[in-house]
């Protein structure tokens, strides 16, 4: 096997060296440069063809799909709360001390008692990440590739209405928005990131020189990785922590707590594609003293982050601290995704119907507490009277209910995902309420007798500089601006500047004139910029996804760029000829 590789590298050195196999042969090629093109570029397969995961629809004749997801939601009630452990080099600790996770549509329901991590866990989860990298960095690329790719398949055969009734369960999301996020798009990344890390392999100097063979190679990076999940989306929370993996990272993961039920599924999914242990450790626990513990360690490499704004500048914060006092041995990567007070901008001669619908969808599907939610829609004087009454009358249809429930599976709308949400989201209707800036166009009720349940509201507001327009909220609360109709060049420069984030955003217009204004001077108030569709919904390897601002730093998840960041590349430059002399030409008179 050995020769064969050698032979292979011998062919490959003479193309890029533009020599004949036979000269290359008579010279001494290290054994050093045979192993590293087999590990570096002679496991390089191309992967399976690859299209995006087919979501399904949920219809009323789809009954075989209502009766398993009927199924694993009883799996995951009818015998008590699961009892979820910490995962430290492959092996399942339980603690004394457990977080519960509840039902948000049902709070009395406690689906998952959570282990928490002490001091002594999260110090272990660090050793056994920096035991495994050795081996986990020398297995081939396609022996990594291949557990992520049969973990999507699991996902999408054996495991999908457990993953199905798992998220919806404990993130409170309806079956659509669950398939396709812990379904569809945690199946696309894992896929699609295959993909785009076989294309990046492949990317090799192009230029060389007679006698010399260069030749790039993709490291990992010299540490571990921290992962940061939050609780939305149970695909991002796969990403956060496969990316990294896939690139040949190993991983301390902390889970949300109100997705704890979800992620540890995930995980023992990916043991079961063959995840060695040590690889990615699991670690729920306390946010702050978990996160302090990891950035102390001097082998800390990356933070893989998506959550809100405030925590990521503490976090960047630390890191930076750290830096300075010289306590790392790298400049750790930060990569990070955060909050947005994203929006639309309705023109006059937009589609009325389809700007209202399309409205409707991006601010109260999930609740709002997608990262890409419309959150603020400034709409033209116009077409303001029928632009509200359509919109109203669209809202008044909209079901409301526990998702979750066997037997009500069809609501449009759940619960927001904890009391602290819920709170935040009240006390915002109620100054709603006794603001004289504000008016509530429709909602602005509330109730958390049994879960944690806020109507789809939208507020007007007459202060085009209101906080209403600029404050996030993360929930199902939409502020509406009604602006003159001549004013619109004027609303696109307020659209930009009043809000710090810079993730997604939309203009329904038909005039391209005002699509072409909009698109140029809203360049950097999102990155994500949709023309006659909703902000949210990016498709992995459609629609890279990702803001800058106070939104993160834009490394476009569902795109290869991010597997970049968690990469070290170093060149290597071999010489297959011998030097005779050591002056050049022009030390000769």
């Amino acid at each position: 096997m050995l020769r064969s590789t050698t032979r292979t590298s011998l062919r490959l050195a003479a193309r890029y060296a533009k020599v004949s196999p036979n000269v290359v042969s008579k010279l001494a090629v290290p054994r050093f440069a045979s192993v590293r093109m087999a590990s570096q570029l002679a496991h390089v397969k191309t992967p399976p063809h690859l299209e995006n995961e087919p979501v399904k629809n949920f219809g009323f004749k789809d009954t075989k799909d209502w009766d398993l997801l009927r199924a694993s939601i009883t799996k995951f009630t009818d015998e008590g709360a699961l009892q979820v452990p910490l995962v430290v080099g492959g092996k399942k600790i339980y603690r004394e001390e457990t977080k519960p996770q509840v039902n948000p549509a049902k709070h009395s329901q406690v689906l998952a008692d959570v282990s928490q991590a002490v001091p002594q866990d999260i110090i272990a989860a660090i050793e056994a990440a920096k035991a495994a990298k050795k081996k986990w960095a020398a297995t081939p690329w396609s022996d990594r590739a291949a557990i992520f790719l049969k973990a999507a398949d699991l996902i999408s055969t054996k495991y999908r209405y457990d993953m199905l009734a798992a998220t919806m369960l404990g993130q409170g999301k309806n079956v659509y928005q669950a398939e396709i996020d812990c379904v569809a798009e945690l199946i696309d990344f894992f896929k699609f990131n295959v993909k785009y890390a076989e294309e990046m392999y492949q990317q090799q100097p192009i230029q060389t020189a007679p006698g010399v063979w260069n030749r790039a190679e993709y490291r990992p990076l010299e540490g571990f990785v921290y992962a940061v999940t939050p609780f939305n989306f149970t695909a991002i929370a796969a990403n956060l922590v496969g990316a990294p993996a896939l690139m040949g990272n190993t991983v301390v993961w902390k889970p949300s707590a109100t997705a704890a039920l979800s992620n540890y599924l995930l995980l023992t999914i990916l043991e079961e594609a063959g995840l060695p242990a040590g690889v990615i450790n699991f670690i729920p626990g306390e946010p702050v003293e978990v996160t302090d513990i990891v950035l102390n360690d001097p082998e800390f490499a990356a933070l893989h982050f998506t959550g809100s704004t405030d925590v990521f500048k503490k976090l960047y914060s630390k890191i930076s601290e750290n830096v300075s006092a010289d306590k790392y041995r790298d400049f750790p990567r930060i990569v990070g995704e955060t909050g947005g007070k994203n929006f639309h901008l309705i023109h006059p001669s937009a589609s009325l119907n389809h700007s209202v619908l399309s409205t409707l969808r991006g601010a109260f599907e999930y609740q709002g507490q997608k990262c890409s939610a419309t959150s603020r829609v400034y709409i033209p004087e116009s077409i303001w009277p029928e632009f509200k009454e359509q919109f109203v009358g669209a809202v008044s249809q909209i079901t409301i209910g526990n998702t979750s429930e066997p037997e009500d599976l069809n609501n449009f709308m759940g619960p927001v995902i904890h009391e602290q949400s819920f709170e935040k989201l009240a006390n915002a209707i109620d100054q709603a309420k006794n603001d004289p800036e504000l008016e509530i166009v429709t909602g602005g009720s509330y109730d958390k007798t049994n879960g944690f349940y806020v109507q789809p509201t939208l507020v007007k507001t007459t202060n085009p500089n209101h906080e209403f327009l600029s404050k996030e909220f993360f929930g199902p609360l939409l502020t509406a601006y009604v602006y003159p109709d001549a004013e619109y060049e004027s609303i696109i420069k307020s659209i930009d500047t009043i809000a710090k984030y810079g993730l997604t955003g939309s203009v329904f217009a038909r005039d391209r004139d005002a699509i072409r204004t909009a698109e140029e001077n809203l360049r950097y108030a999102a990155g994500n910029f949709y023309i006659n569709d909703k902000s949210t919904g990016a498709v992995v390897g459609q629609q890279w996804f990702g803001g800058a601002r106070a939104s993160g730093t834009n490394d476009k998840a569902g795109s290869g760029n991010i597997l970049s960041r968690f990469v070290s590349i170093r060149n290597v430059k071999e010489n297959f000829y011998e030097l005779t002399d050591f002056k050049y030409p022009s030390n000769y008179q």
